[in-house]
This record gives C-alpha cells, sequence and structure tokens, in this order.
C-alpha cells in the first residue's frame, strides 16, 4: 500500500477511523505544546452536538501574513461543522491558548490558499485531486470542495 492509499484509507468516507483518531489525539497534544509554532496548532471546536470541546491538529497556511486553515476532507470534515455551527468561535493551542473566529473563505478566493496549504501539509495532498506544484488554474477548479477559514484574534470574553 502507498502513503498515499494509507492515507485515503485513514479518512474513509471522509471521517478518521481509529487509527487516524489516536494519530490524530497524539498529534492535536504534541501541536498545543507549541513545538510548530507557526506551522502546526492544535484547534479546539466545540461539538455543535455534544457540546464538549474537540480537539485537532491543523496546518496553518500562510499567505500575505494571514493565516489559514483548510479542511483536507472537504465540507463534511466534524470540525467543519461545528465551526460553522458556532459562528466560526474556535481556540487555537500553540504553546499557548489563542482565541479565535474562523471567517469563511469564498470558493473564489481560496486557490492562493489551497496551493500554499498543500506545499506545507504533506499529509493532505492524497485527499487533494491536484498536486501541489499544479498551476493556480486548477486549484481554482476544486476550491469550491475545501473549505478555507481565516483565522482572526478574537479578544477573551
Amino acid at each position: 500500500m502507498t502513503s498515499g492509499a494509507f492515507a485515503r484509507w485513514l479518512y474513509q468516507g471522509q471521517r478518521p477511523n481509529w487509527i487516524a483518531r489516536i494519530m490524530n489525539r497524539a498529534c492535536a497534544a504534541v501541536a498545543s505544546l507549541g513545538i510548530a509554532d507557526g506551522y502546526m496548532a492544535s484547534l479546539e471546536v466545540i461539538g455543535r452536538k455534544s457540546g464538549r470541546a474537540a480537539s485537532l491538529p491543523v496546518v496553518l497556511a500562510v499567505v500575505d501574513g494571514q493565516r489559514y486553515l483548510v479542511s483536507m476532507l472537504g465540507d463534511n470534515a466534524w470540525w467543519v461543522r461545528n465551526v460553522r455551527a458556532a459562528g466560526g468561535k474556535a481556540v487555537l493551542r500553540s504553546g499557548g491558548r489563542e482565541s479565535i473566529l474562523l471567517e469563511e473563505i469564498p470558493a473564489s478566493r481560496r486557490a492562493p490558499i489551497l496551493k500554499e496549504y498543500l506545499r506545507r501539509a504533506p499529509g493532505a495532498r492524497p485527499h487533494v485531486p491536484v498536486s501541489k506544484d499544479a498551476p493556480l488554474a486548477a486549484f481554482e477548479g476544486i476550491a469550491a470542495a475545501f473549505p478555507v477559514f481565516r483565522v482572526v484574534a478574537r479578544p477573551p470574553t
């Protein structure tokens, strides 16, 4: 099994299987320590059904000085649905705790962010049907399928 096939197997049906969930918990714990600050963090979102906080590791794409999060699994990823239900409120942890607001970016503006995300997140490449080296036009063709959120600092309440 190739590494791409293994990565797709971990997220069959666009949901992490039990192995991926264990790996995500471990990576989220490491990311929250700030070891890869500016590159990787732990995103904490309140569950729309459970009301409990859930965390997952995320790779930050930085374009023109702005930070972005991308869903490699598309619209049906649990964290995307929870972020939308929470009005964009979430927490990033990377050495510290940062209250944030995630603003969804329209599909027409996602292509350069998706390209940068694939450059920075090799684990996402098997889930996105475009090569990281593809021209921007190729990313424009798939942009609607992959939600992108701009990270905005939120003052503490």
